[in-house]
C-alpha cells in the first residue's frame, strides 16, 4: 500500500493548576487518568512559569483549576496553562473551572462598571480554550459570554439527594435566599417530591459589597424544616440573616445548602454561631481544615465533573446527565 495510513484515535489528558490539585487528583481517579506531570513555579516578581513534562500534541486536554483566593493568581495560571497547551499543539482544550471566576460581575449595575465575567471568558478564548466546563454559574447568561461550547453542570442532584436521604421531606420547605434564586429553588422542590417553596424578600445596597438586609419571609415555614439553597456561601451574611428570619417566622430547623463554599472572612464564625443545624457544600473550592466545623458537610463534586469530562471526550451528551435530551 502506498502513502501513509493514519489511525484516528484520541488521547484524554488531564492537567491541574496549583489552586486545588487534590480535586484534580480525585477527578483523575474517577477517570482512571492521572494528571500530567507539570513544572510550575513563581518568579521573584510574581510572574508564573508552566511547562508540561510530556508531549501534548494532538491531545484532548482538560485543564482543571479551582479559583479560590488568591483568585487572580490561579486565573492567570490557568490562562498560561491553556496558552502552553495551544502552543504545544493540543487538539482541543477544555477549561475546567468548577467555580467560574468573577461570576458575580455579570452585568452593569451602574455606569462605568466592568462586566468582568465577560472579560474572563474573552481571556480564556484568547488564550486558546475551545470549551468551558463549569458548575452552577451565578447566572445562566454567562454561558453566552464564551463564543464556544459551555458545559454547565448542576450540583443540585448531589446536594438534594443527600438531604432527601436524611430528612422527612413532608416537613421540608425549600427557601430561596432572595427572589433571584426562586427558579433554582423550584427545581429543588421538584427533586424533593414537590415540597413547598418560600423566599426571603431582601434589599441590598449596591455600594456595599457582601452585605444584604433580610426583610420578610414569603411562604409558609411555620413548624417546618427549612432548606436554604444558594449557589455559594461567601461571607455567610445572607445565609445567616435568612436563617434568623426563618426562625422568627416559626421554622423549627434550618439547613443551608450551596455548591460553592467561598467562606471568606467571618463566614465560618457566623455559621458556627448561628442556629443553622447543618451547612452542606461541595468541594468545587478547597475548604481547609481551619474552615471546617461540626456543622459542615462537604460532598465531592469529582464524580460529576469526571462523568462530564468523559461525555465530552466521547462526544456524548452532557445535557443527558441531568435528564435533558441527548
Amino acid at each position: 500500500m502506498s502513502g501513509i495510513e493514519k489511525v484516528n484515535h484520541k488521547t484524554l489528558m488531564l492537567f491541574s493548576g496549583r489552586g486545588y490539585p487534590q480535586l484534580a487528583d480525585e477527578i483523575g481517579e474517577e477517570l482512571g487518568v492521572a494528571p500530567t506531570p507539570t513544572t510550575a513555579y513563581d518568579f521573584a516578581n510574581g510572574e508564573m512559569y508552566v511547562r508540561f513534562q510530556e508531549s501534548v500534541r494532538g491531545s484532548d486536554a482538560f485543564v482543571v483549576q479551582s479559583h479560590s483566593a488568591p483568585i487572580n493568581q490561579w486565573l492567570m495560571e490557568q490562562l498560561i496553562m491553556v496558552d502552553a497547551l495551544k502552543r504545544g499543539s493540543a487538539k482541543r482544550i477544555t477549561v475546567v473551572a468548577p467555580f467560574y471566576p468573577y461570576a458575580r460581575q455579570d452585568k452593569k449595575h451602574r455606569g462605568r462598571e466592568p462586566i468582568s465575567a465577560r472579560l474572563v471568558a474573552d481571556m480564556f478564548q484568547t488564550a486558546g480554550a475551545d470549551r468551558i466546563l463549569t458548575v452552577d454559574l451565578h447566572t445562566a447568561q454567562i454561558q453566552g459570554f464564551f463564543d464556544g461550547p459551555v458545559d454547565h453542570l448542576f450540583a443540585l442532584p448531589l446536594l438534594a439527594d443527600y438531604l432527601a436521604d436524611r430528612l422527612d421531606t413532608s416537613r421540608v420547605t425549600v427557601v430561596a435566599p432572595d427572589s433571584g434564586r426562586v427558579r433554582v429553588a423550584e427545581r429543588w422542590t421538584d427533586r424533593l417530591g414537590g415540597c413547598p417553596l418560600a423566599f426571603i424578600h431582601k434589599t441590598r445596597d449596591p455600594l456595599v459589597p457582601n452585605e444584604a438586609k433580610a426583610n420578610r419571609v414569603v411562604g409558609d415555614v411555620e413548624d417546618r424544616t427549612c432548606v436554604i439553597v444558594d449557589d455559594m456561601i461567601d461571607t455567610g451574611g445572607t445565609t445567616v440573616k435568612a436563617a434568623e428570619a426563618l426562625f422568627a417566622a416559626g421554622a423549627t430547623d434550618v439547613i443551608a445548602a450551596a455548591t460553592h463554599g467561598v467562606l471568606s472572612g467571618p463566614a465560618v464564625d457566623r455559621l458556627k454561631n448561628s442556629r443553622i443545624s447543618e451547612v452542606v457544600l461541595t468541594n468545587t473550592l478547597p475548604i481547609p481544615d481551619d474552615k471546617r466545623c461540626d456543622k459542615l458537610t462537604v460532598l465531592s463534586i469529582a464524580p460529576l465533573i469526571a462523568r462530564a469530562i468523559r461525555e465530552v471526550f466521547d462526544d456524548g451528551s452532557v445535557t443527558s446527565m441531568f435528564g435533558g435530551d441527548s
